[in-house]
């Protein structure tokens, strides 16, 4: 059953090239929005949070600081409406979910860079 189920999953699931990012990572998302008959490509800039779930069901999430106010969106990576992801830098963490990120302020809460 469980093979009928992965099986169906990889079928149905569109593959998409995006880049390999995980937790702390610093992306740029491009996805559509449908407004009326019109279409438009918005973005969203944040530090990856967290990965979670594996093949049609996997998603992530997403931090931003808009003015003095954190903002989170969670990204089906099946999501037909992505249009591209864009690395923009590597973080260096120790962990697979960030959520301490979440209570982090000021200087606390940059991320160092992760070479190479």
């Amino acid at each position: 059953m469980a093979n009928l189920l992965d099986f169906v999953n990889n079928e149905i699931s569109q593959k998409k090239d995006f880049p390999a990012f995980s937790a702390g990572d610093t992306i740029t998302v491009y996805y559509e929005i449908k407004e009326g008959e019109k279409t438009r490509t918005q973005f969203f800039k944040g530090v990856v949070i967290q990965r979670r779930g594996t093949g049609a069901t996997e998603t992530f999430t997403i931090r931003k600081m808009s003015g003095a106010v954190g903002v989170e969106r969670i990204f089906p990576v099946n999501m037909p409406a992505l249009q591209k992801i864009e690395l923009n830098q590597r973080g260096k963490v120790r962990r697979a979910r960030i959520y301490y990120f979440r209570d982090l302020t000021g200087k606390k809460a940059k991320i160092k860079e992760r070479r190479g």
